[in-house]
């Protein structure tokens, strides 16, 4: 029976967690029916508490909270149970990288308190084609949901300013605040119109294998485009994760 006060089970991933005290975990939380939320995981840093192996990122989780009386305001819940909740084991290896990239994107996108199902959804199944040699391709493909998903993201197979059909040997380009634009093919990190009009079909039948498929064809152009949307709509702020694989990079004298 759930305790007065506190919100029924919800399936989770943790985005981020820091300390709050000397025994206490400040949590922020991916949740598939209340979107994303923060909760204070009381006594989690105890050597007793099993909430410890629970409360890490890349699993599937279930997690019951309700309102910290102080706190709301703060829109702070306490969290009152959490468990595994099955599925794949946590990602580890190379993948960890592009894990804690998309859970950067996620708490810097998504508003507190507002669900996203099927982000939900295609986050679960992302985590689990981490580590392979598309890894890449799942990004971009990601990302562009995301961007749908937030309303963020223009129709593909339009021109924004007069919603004109994209033309198949056209080149266009992405802008975060003009929408897709016809460019010069000179340019550079241009779209063709044929591959504007893939990605957008993938993304209307909501298949995230052919949205992968339809990004390979695009991958430079399309991740360059990509980021200047993203470093838009994140204020400019850099990622860390961004960051780290810069510094990763000029270590071991990478391109």
């Amino acid at each position: 029976m759930t305790p007065r006060g506190t919100v029924a089970p919800h399936l989770a991933f943790v985005l981020h967690r820091y300390d709050w005290s000397e025994s206490s975990l400040i949590v922020d939380l991916f949740t598939r029916e209340a979107g994303r939320v923060v909760v204070a995981a009381k006594g989690a840093k105890r050597p007793t508490s099993g909430l410890r192996a629970v409360l890490l990122p890349f699993q599937r989780i279930a997690v019951s909270f309700g309102h910290a009386r102080s706190e709301v305001q703060a829109e702070v819940h306490n969290l009152r149970g959490a468990e595994w909740s099955g599925g794949s084991p946590t990602i580890g290896g190379p993948a960890l990288l592009a894990g804690f990239y998309l859970n950067e994107l996620l708490m810097k996108l998504l508003a507190r308190d507002d669900p996203h199902p099927a982000l939900w959804d295609l986050y679960a199944l992302v985590l689990e084609r981490l580590g392979g040699a598309d890894e890449p391709l799942v990004l971009r493909a990601f990302e562009l949901v995301l961007l749908r998903e937030l309303g963020l993201l223009p129709d593909l197979a339009h021109v924004t300013a007069n919603q004109a059909a994209v033309e198949r040997d056209r080149h266009y380009t992405l802008w975060p605040e003009g929408g897709l634009a016809a460019a010069a093919p000179e340019a550079g990190a241009t779209l063709a119109g044929a591959q504007l009009m893939a990605l957008q079909a993938a993304l209307a039948r909501g298949s995230f294998d052919d949205l992968r498929e339809a990004c390979r064809t695009a991958e430079v152009p399309l991740r360059r485009q990509l980021r200047r949307m993203l470093a838009y709509h994140l204020g400019h702020a850099p990622l860390r994760t961004r960051e780290v694989v810069r510094e990763l990079r000029s270590m071991l004298d990478l391109p």
